[in-house]
């Protein structure tokens, strides 16, 4: 049933109310991340800079893969795994689509972690926006490649014996153009980036970690939102231009965030142009 309101939101207009309230569990970040991504998305529309006609939405499965059936925008929700290689398919039908991925670490990191990297080596022209709870939550809390290392898990009772993988930190090898971590801690920060990153051509990956207490939260024994995110807060720490080995991705001590890399290298689109395919 749709909650109705005397009061107005300025994204109102980019959200779909009648599927107010969300299914999101209280304390959940994935609505602090989607917020400040359609606010750059207005910020952007007001200045004459984007499209909202021209933006796909794309989202797999998960907690966050819900987020596509939320904003009032061309979206789609397909198959885990699956939003990278259905954004770059639509834009190579129609090179005029602003692609955005919205998804979660499963998704993106885990069961689509081919697509990704191959997205990545491309340089493709499409914004990434992982949204990192550190487990899959939607399915019991299972280990996800993001898990830290010794937390519980459904699926490791005993404590992850594996190494995660730093999503950032990898894709930093493949030479994309634009690669930022932050948290759900670091609000005009999450706004800014995206705001940028959408503005820009090639690939663009922005990880945000969020906070999940009902899930992970209970499992590492901090139930509370609150407390989890002040937890967050002293481990997510803002670095300027760190140095590959200075990027840090432990739970025990710190997760750097920061702008990792930025360059404007050519898109795959522009060479698509230098080898003669297309004029477009």
């Amino acid at each position: 049933m749709m909650v109705k309101s005397k009061y107005s939101h300025p994204i109102d207009d980019l959200l779909r109310l009648d599927r107010v309230p969300y299914t999101w569990c209280p304390g959940c970040g994935i609505g602090i991340i989607l917020h400040h991504t359609l606010r750059a998305i207005k910020e952007l529309e007001s200045e004459g800079k984007i499209n909202r006609d021209k933006i796909l939405f794309v989202t797999g499965i998960g907690c966050t893969g819900r987020a596509a059936g939320l904003v009032k925008l061309d979206a789609a929700h397909v198959l885990h795994g699956r939003a990278i290689p259905f954004a770059v398919g639509a834009m190579l039908a129609n090179p005029s689509l602003i692609p955005i991925v919205f998804s979660g670490d499963g998704d993106i990191a885990g069961i689509g972690g081919n697509h990704l990297l191959h997205a990545a080596r491309r340089n493709m022209d499409i914004l990434v926006i992982m949204v990192n709870n550190f487990t899959y939550a939607l399915t019991g809390g299972q280990l996800a490649p993001t898990t830290p290392y010794k937390v519980y898990s459904t699926t490791t009772p005993y404590g992850n014996p594996e190494p995660p993988i730093d999503t950032a930190k990898a894709l930093m090898a493949l030479d994309v153009n634009y690669i930022a971590r932050w948290s759900v801690t670091h609000l005009t920060k999450i706004k800014d980036s995206v705001k940028y990153a959408l503005t820009k051509r090639g690939f663009r990956f922005i990880e945000v970690i969020s906070v999940c207490p009902e899930i992970f939260g209970r499992h590492i024994g901090i139930r509370d939102p609150y407390q989890l995110y002040v937890t967050l807060r002293k481990i997510a720490k803002t670095r300027i231009k760190p140095s590959f080995g200075d990027i840090k991705y432990d739970w025990n001590s710190e997760i750097t965030c920061g702008v990792f890399v930025d360059r404007d290298d050519p898109g795959y689109f522009d060479r698509l142009k230098e080898i003669g395919v297309t004029k477009k």
